[in-house]
């Protein structure tokens, strides 16, 4: 037991670590004696649990991929309609970027045109987005003759472009700036009985 609680506690770090390195660097520039050494473990450790940079790189967006789902779940006790909980996933999401450099490297990771993701965070994103969407246009939440895809190109262009900026100024993550976005976008895509319902700031506290 104790061995496979130090083995789990290894790998994690070398997640970790590979994770600081994917998200500053990029997945072709980071360097495995830099990840080891940032684990504080030996290259040895290293191959021991991972065959190489690019089973570490499907590691980090598995990992990165499950914190996604979880932001994207419902808080428990939570009422709000779909376009509220679209608005509070988005504040969700970008605290927890500015947070976890694992979800930060997973999206990274995604953009990558040097490997072939394990799983495109910025996929599932796009397709979560597009179910949140197509749920309030069902609950009639979005203004009569408003595209569902359109909103989704919008919300989707929108987030990814505050995860890219964020990465190097995490000001652009901050929820005055999500907030704004949205007081920018509502009215063109909620009808006005809803505008004075919706928390364009966010209804839960970030995770």
């Amino acid at each position: 037991m104790v061995k496979q609680e130090r083995a789990a506690r290894t790998r994690e770090a070398l997640v970790r670590s590979a994770a600081e390195s994917f998200a500053g660097q990029g997945f072709a520039t980071a360097s495995l004696a830099v990840i080891s050494a940032g684990a504080g473990v030996s290259s040895g450790a290293l191959h021991f649990h991972f065959a190489g940079k690019a089973e570490l790189a499907d590691a980090v967006e598995e990992s990165a991929a499950d914190t996604l789902r979880v932001l994207t779940g419902r808080v428990a006790g939570e009422e709000a309609g779909p376009l509220q909980h679209l608005i509070d996933v988005t504040h969700r999401l970008a605290g927890r970027l500015r947070e976890d450099v694992v979800l930060r490297a997973g999206f990274r990771l995604g953009g990558d045109m040097t490997r072939v993701p394990c799983a495109d965070l910025r996929a599932l994103w796009q397709g979560w987005v597009g179910e949140a969407v197509h749920l309030a246009g069902r609950g009639g939440e979005l203004r009569r003759g408003v595209a569902p895809a359109g909103v989704v190109s919008a919300v989707v262009a929108a987030t990814v472009g505050f995860e890219v900026l964020g990465a190097r100024d995490t000001a652009w993550l901050s929820r005055p700036v999500i907030a704004q976005f949205w007081r920018l976008l509502l009215p063109t895509l909620a009808p006005v009985a809803l505008h004075a319902a919706l928390d364009t700031a966010g209804t839960t506290p970030r995770p």
